[in-house]
């Protein structure tokens, strides 16, 4: 099904989450396939434009010129111009003896996505507003590896209500060298400037990633509605995401107005973690909460909370699952976290009670028979 057949006009809100994509989820509407789709073609670029060679000396940076990128990566006709390159970087400090390492693993800075604005006015109708897509990549260095595994929670800047977050993930999205800005402040740059540019016109503001791109999409998204005093309706579509904070961070999400929709692979262990999860009905409703299948009585709930390791999912969640797919071999953790894997999985899916269509397009790459 081709998305440019789909016209969402006056219903963008709708599907951008203004309702929580009440009634869209299960059966999935074919217009919102269609669409987390189209925003997994950007996250997938962001893959295909990356240098993964630790040999070449242009190791962990973007493949392509920023002129070029899209078009290179058969996204010509998507309609969108890129804005801006961006670039995250760890706050680990390796102990010294770790000079005498190859270079690529104290690689502390490394392109991670971009900004990219709708300039086809086609697409702008077909869409109903000027879409702004901010893309992210998962983990690739060896210093993002050892941020994911840096699972315990922080403050969140400037936050208030206890917010916290995973702390290796706020590294990538806060950290910075004298060279280079922090992911948080290039991002936050760039929406002012492409506001400022458009202030006069509809605008959407949609944020997806995989992975480790997923928890950045989130914590970005944060903090874009409550850095702007008038933000526009932002959105995240996420894809494999794992844990990024607590229930209080939850609670500040909502209130800000951000929509999260994660796409979850019930198979994928990656959305598991890390931490523990609370559920929050339990919490809602004042009942005994459960953490790790352990049921905690109603008074350990605050304590159980300031933890840092008790976490909340965040959003609205789309659930997949690998087995339900006729064309998947015997999954894996590997095949189970892969992109390609979700994009099939979204492509074939209906609802819960009839779970895959069987003549959905194979989309996997590797893992079909």
């Amino acid at each position: 099904m081709n998305p440019k057949q789909l016209k969402i006009g006056k219903k963008w809100m709708e599907y951008q989450g203004c309702n929580n994509w009440e009634g869209l989820l299960d059966p999935i509407d074919d217009t919102l396939r269609c669409e987390i789709l189209r925003y997994g073609k950007f996250v997938e670029a962001t893959y295909n434009a990356f240098d993964f060679d630790p040999s070449s000396s242009s190791y962990a940076t973007c493949l392509y010129p920023k002129h070029s990128l899209l078009n290179q990566l058969g996204l010509s006709q998507a309609g969108y111009r890129l804005t801006k390159n961006l670039h995250a970087t760890s706050g680990i400090q390796l102990p010294r003896w770790t000079e005498r390492f190859p270079t690529w693993v104290s690689n502390q800075s490394s392109w991670i996505g971009y900004v990219a604005v709708c300039q086809d006015e086609q697409e702008i109708e077909r869409l109903g507003r000027r879409d702004v897509v901010i893309a992210f990549r998962g983990t690739a260095t060896c210093l993002e590896w050892l941020e994911n595994l840096r699972a315990t929670l922080t403050q969140f800047p400037n936050a208030t209500c206890g917010s916290m977050v995973e702390r290796g993930f706020l590294s990538l999205y806060t950290s910075c060298t004298a060279n280079l800005s922090s992911l948080q402040d290039q991002v936050k740059q760039e929406i002012r400037k492409i506001l400022q540019m458009y202030r006069h016109e509809p605008i959407s503001l949609t944020i997806t990633g995989h992975s480790l791109g997923a928890a950045l999409a989130t914590l970005a998204a944060y903090d874009i509605t409550t850095s702007f005093d008038q933000s526009p309706p932002v959105s995240v579509i996420s894809f494999g995401g794992p844990r990024v904070g607590n229930q209080s961070f939850r609670c500040q999400v909502e209130k800000c107005g951000s929509k999260i929709l994660r796409v979850v692979n019930s198979s994928d262990l990656i959305t598991k973690v890390p931490g523990f999860a609370i559920n929050c009905d339990e919490v809602e409703a004042n009942e005994d909460i459960h953490v790790a299948g352990v049921g905690l009585p109603k008074w350990l709930h605050k304590p159980a909370e300031n933890t840092q390791w008790v976490y909340a999912d965040v959003g609205c969640k789309l659930q997949l699952c690998t087995g339900n797919s006729p064309n998947c071999i015997v999954p894996n953790v590997a095949t189970c976290h892969e992109l390609d894997t979700y994009l099939h999985l979204v492509n074939g899916f209906m609802s819960s009670t009839c779970p895959f269509k069987r003549t959905a397009l194979k989309t996997l790459k590797a893992y079909v028979r």
